[in-house]
């Protein structure tokens, strides 16, 4: 029997983890999983037949020593998602790439360091009076804070701080994300598995169900596969997985917010087909 291991973090509690329901599809594809935090130095990765970098969301706290960990699972074993995308998907700048690759994205700016100044500068030059501030390497929605021009200047400030020594990137704050959700699109080696729609807490703008937003599978309708099949084309090779969150913007079009090819959450237990979907790929990608 082939042996694979799903990539963890350390501290699992609070988070929503659901990638155990692949394991039973992997079995009976011949496959058993081990499923192993990245912070285990000692770990004889040679020892696997794959490795699939899962639930790692602890990793933008300590991005070098994890680019180190793939490394070496990368030189003594096979890797999914492989290491030069985890590189290229690192930085939220990927989406300069692919809105030079023809794909709809959210209007970005890209400030480097910000203070209350930039902020309102910003906004002013992406003419939207409201917007988002967040790190350009970062995950879970960890320091991403909504703001606008009418903020007085101490609350800029502070929302500033957390970015003294980071990169930060803003955007316009889409309305249609609290009005409607946020959508977000599967992909396994390139082929579309399944949908969600992820709607926030009254109380936030951001839609990580740890947060208290709403997941609700649904069928994703023409426009936004054919705006999902684009942006995953511009992939080659395919990889293992993907996920591709959307949003309308004020027109009614879906632009990406952000394409995961490092951590997503796969949201597997959504869709009856979607674990033996995801086995299959596994199977076929380490074939």
């Amino acid at each position: 029997m082939k042996h694979c291991a799903f990539l963890t973090l350390d501290e699992r509690g609070d988070f929503v983890i659901d990638d155990e329901h692949a394991i039973g599809p992997l079995a009976d594809l011949g496959w058993r999983v081990s499923t192993l935090s990245w912070r285990q130095q000692a770990t004889p990765w040679s020892a696997f037949d794959a490795v699939v970098i899962r639930s790692t969301w602890d990793y933008w706290n300590d991005v070098d020593e994890f680019l180190g960990v793939l490394g070496r699972i990368d030189r003594q074993t096979r890797l999914a998602n492989p290491l030069p995308l985890v590189h290229w998907n690192l930085a939220k700048t990927y989406l300069r790439d692919l809105e030079d690759r023809g794909v709809p994205v959210v209007p970005t700016l890209w400030p480097g360091r910000i203070d209350a100044a930039g902020i309102r500068d910003g906004l002013e030059r992406l003419g939207s009076r409201e917007g988002v501030v967040k790190p350009v390497i970062g995950a879970n929605g960890e320091d991403a804070y909504r703001v606008s021009l009418d903020d007085p200047d101490g609350r800029l400030t502070d929302v500033s701080k957390p970015f003294a020594g980071r990169q930060a990137m803003l955007q316009p704050f889409m309305a249609r994300v609290i009005d409607e959700g946020e959508f977000s699109l599967f992909y396994f080696n390139g082929a579309f598995s399944h949908a969600i729609l992820k709607v926030p807490a009254a109380s936030e703008f951001r839609s990580q169900e740890e947060r208290g937003a709403e997941i609700r599978p649904v069928l994703a309708e023409q426009q936004l596969l054919q705006r999902g099949g684009e942006a995953i084309a511009t992939l080659a090779p395919a990889p293992l997985y993907a996920r591709i969150d959307f949003v309308r913007d004020r027109d009614g079009d879906f632009r990406v917010m952000e394409m995961e090819l490092i951590e997503p959450s796969l949201y597997l237990r959504t869709d009856p087909g979607a674990p033996l979907r995801f086995a299959e790929a596994i199977d076929r990608y380490f074939d």
